[in-house]
């Protein structure tokens, strides 16, 4: 006798929404990514529990807490590394990681340059405001020069670095720069960098409204150009989207630079998971092998 299996409830951006609210400054660009987020998940329709979000620390990396996936609030520039050990231990997962530009460009530029190299697949979502936010307004490795900041209160010294040129001269497969004040387009964004298969860098614009005056929401809407609207943009051309990146002033370009796909992932390329997931696999070593690493490693 047949019966009747109710269809799957189709997943809504409210399905992913945290358990706990979000607690950044009103105003914050971050809103604008965790929204975004969400929409591109449901969009997409990947279940909560095939998502994991990791996070090291800083004002954006409180991200994982007004999610609703799995979740790890790692140490301050580590995030990549986690992740990197968690999608090898399970590539079936969707791992996001999120912070911002002082966590993922300071302390943690090390990994994010190797991360690149060796093609995981993860998609890093770092929301770029140009100041230390959370330690409460100091230069950051994207700062202007000249912006004046508690850290450097005569103006900031410093040249900073170019995200968008670094991840294409690391080797990242996927390289996108987005805008919180373009919710629908940093939507399409993110669901192109879940969806792409390796190292996926989405380098987000997400003016902080309390300690940077100089790069506000009101000061990129009009800079802020979609590649997309340039018919002639190319973005499988590396030399192409390298030039683009270089490219700051009246017109900041935003949208996808660059991708390209034949280039094996990290996990792809190691044999012992073409069986599947390393935690679905079952524990092959003898117990006793197993304890004496363990008491070997203590």
């Amino acid at each position: 006798m047949a019966t009747d299996v109710a269809a799957p409830k189709a997943l809504t951006a409210a399905d992913f929404k945290g358990r706990v609210d979000p607690d950044w400054c009103p105003g914050c660009g971050d809103y604008g990514v965790l929204a975004a987020v969400q929409k591109a998940l449901a969009e997409l329709q990947i279940p909560n529990h095939e998502v994991v979000t990791i996070s090291g620390i800083g004002c954006s990396s409180n991200f994982p807490g007004f999610i609703e996936t799995y979740g790890m609030h790692t140490l301050h520039g580590r995030s990549l590394a986690v992740a990197t050990g968690l999608k090898m231990a399970n590539h079936a997962m969707h791992v996001l990681v999120t912070g911002g530009d002082g966590d993922g460009f300071g302390i943690g530029g090390n990994h994010f340059m190797h991360t690149m190299r060796r093609n995981v697949d993860l998609t890093y979502i770092v929301m770029d405001n140009q100041i230390y936010g959370l330690t409460t307004g100091q230069t950051s490795p994207t700062s202007r020069v000249g912006m004046k900041t508690k850290s450097m209160p005569f103006g900031n010294i410093e040249a900073p670095i170019n995200p968008i040129s670094l991840a294409l001269a690391a080797g990242a497969t996927f390289v996108a720069r987005g805008f919180s004040g373009d919710q629908k387009h940093l939507v399409e964004l993110l669901c192109h960098a879940i969806e792409h298969k390796g190292f996926s860098f989405v380098d987000v614009f997400s003016p902080c409204v309390t300690y940077n005056h100089d790069n506000t929401f009101q000061w990129f809407r009009p800079r802020v150009k979609k590649l997309e609207d340039n018919p002639g943009y190319d973005s499988t051309d590396w030399v192409m989207a390298m030039e683009k990146s270089l490219q700051w002033g009246d017109e900041i370009p935003i949208g996808k630079f660059f991708e390209r796909t034949d280039v094996p992932t990290l996990h792809g390329a190691e044999p012992v998971l073409n069986q599947g997931p390393l935690v679905h696999q079952g524990n092959r070593l003898p117990k006793e092998v197993a304890q004496g690493f363990v008491e070997e490693l203590m």
